[in-house]
């Protein structure tokens, strides 16, 4: 059974303008709904208006694997919208494309085997780019190929963060796609020399460009016909906490390993006689399954998947330059995080102490990692950000609340946006119910685990 949708203002004006303006860059922050706005716009021009055929997402992978499916099946207003995956190889992509849908989603790694395998017979008059960011490099295959179908494409729907002045360099070919350079200029090299100035150079090599004086403001009233920026601080009417939350679906190989671990750990407990010291253990090894790695007996690590490591960088991706609390639960998902960062060049500081404290209020730190046990009380951190982004999950309501309080406070200028990572059919799904009834006791945890235990022991798998 789907919910009734209630749309807030800002999303029934987003949703109308992508429904009036064929070509438009949506440029709005995570956790203002604009996956749900673009369903609404395109179920419209589909099915009141019968002005489109078939439209295309072109998503980041963990985005492609469940995000709009997710999404479409929990409206009732979007019931009639057939949306299907391509993902996978070559063959089972081939047999997505055969299906008959509305909506089909790709990962952006298939953008060039797509159009390859279309060529001039491209069959989809709207293609929305979830993450355009991933579009920013002019040189890219993946830009070069969408840009040789351009003129098949009726409309185009750009989804992004709001634009920062350190991205400005970013929009040239993100807006080209959309008007192929009309508004900032044919060539990369026009749009430098409008609106930027050499920065850090040698005598033979420019490292980047600084915007001129004015140049933000020229840029965004040069491209307001077809943009539209919208930053969640911008409309109060939300709510002060919004809730992302963040399907994560596991991979072939991946829920093999899951599913054959879970089974083999809770068919070593009965059931009927699980205390909640046994429930806390196996839960936990449960929860370290959901994250990508368990400990063995000795407390060595031993790797299970990566698919909730790749939807994490994807979700800190489209953040796009914002700051994130990250709360992680197990030492080796500090590590694990810390490894996968390193190659973004974002600054990134493990909490230990005031310093840290101060460093993030003061801006200076992108990534802040975090066991909500070391911070959940008594800390001010409303000043360096308003993402939260659980990586590992707590069954502990209390503990839950105030790490999520350490920035939605007195103080914060904005409303402060939880995104929770959840694998789909795993334990993460129980805390989340759990989490959403406000059950500060065992009992939820305990009924969870005997209801697993009941399927795994019946061959039923979750």
């Amino acid at each position: 059974m789907g919910k009734d949708y209630q749309p807030h203002g800002y999303q029934i004006y987003s949703t109308q303008r992508m429904i009036d303006t064929p070509y438009l860059g949506a440029f709005l922050d995570m956790g203002l709904g604009k996956t749900v706005v673009t369903l609404t716009a395109l179920h419209s021009l589909k099915y009141e208006r019968w002005c489109i055929r078939k439209a295309l997402v072109i998503a980041p992978k963990k985005v492609a694997e469940t995000t709009w499916t997710t999404e479409a099946a929990k409206w009732n207003h979007l019931k009639n919208l057939r949306v299907v995956t391509v993902l996978g190889s070559a063959r089972q992509r081939l047999a997505a494309l055969a299906q008959t849908a509305d909506v089909y989603v790709i990962n952006r790694e298939n953008t060039q085997w797509l159009v390859d395998h279309y060529g001039y017979d491209w069959p989809f008059d709207v293609v929305v780019l979830d993450e355009s960011s991933s579009f920013k490099n002019h040189r890219a295959q993946r830009f070069k190929a969408l840009k040789a179908v351009r003129s098949k494409i009726a409309r185009l729907i750009e989804l992004t963060g709001t634009p920062r002045p350190k991205s400005l360099m970013d929009l040239w070919a993100q807006i080209y796609l959309l008007d192929g350079g009309r508004r900032l200029g044919r060539t990369i090299s026009v749009y430098r020399d409008m609106y930027f100035t050499p920065g850090r150079r040698n005598r033979t090599t420019i490292f980047d460009y600084d915007p001129k004086p004015g140049a933000e403001q020229a840029i965004y009233t040069a491209i307001s016909d077809i943009c539209i920026s919208m930053k969640s601080e911008d409309y109060l009417e939300l709510p002060e906490l919004i809730v992302d939350d963040i399907p994560v679906m596991l991979d072939d190989k991946a829920q093999k390993a899951y599913t054959s671990m879970e089974r083999d750990m809770l068919l070593t407990v009965d059931g009927d006689t699980v205390t909640a010291t046994t429930a806390a253990a196996l839960t936990g090894k449960l929860l370290q399954l959901c994250n990508g790695a368990v400990y063995d007996e000795g407390g060595a690590v031993i790797p299970v998947h990566d698919c909730k490591l790749e939807a994490f960088m994807e979700t800190v991706e489209q953040l796009n330059g914002q700051h994130a609390i990250v709360y992680y639960h197990f030492q080796h998902d500090k590590d694990r995080l810390i490894a996968a960062l390193a190659k973004t060049g974002l600054r990134v500081r493990v909490y230990t102490d005031a310093r840290e404290e101060r460093d993030w209020n003061a801006g200076e730190i992108d990534i802040l990692l975090a066991q909500p046990a070391s911070c959940g009380y008594g800390l001010n951190l409303q000043e360096g950000g308003h993402h939260v982004i659980w990586f590992g999950l707590t069954w502990n309501l209390e503990e839950y609340q105030q790490a999520n309080k350490r920035c939605h406070r007195q103080g914060q200028p904005y409303p402060v946006v939880v995104h929770r990572l959840m694998v789909q059919g795993g334990t993460d799904e129980d805390v989340i119910r759990s989490l959403e009834v406000k059950d500060s006791g065992q009992e939820s945890l305990l009924a969870a685990l005997k209801v697993r235990i009941d399927k795994a022991k019946g061959g039923i798998t979750t």
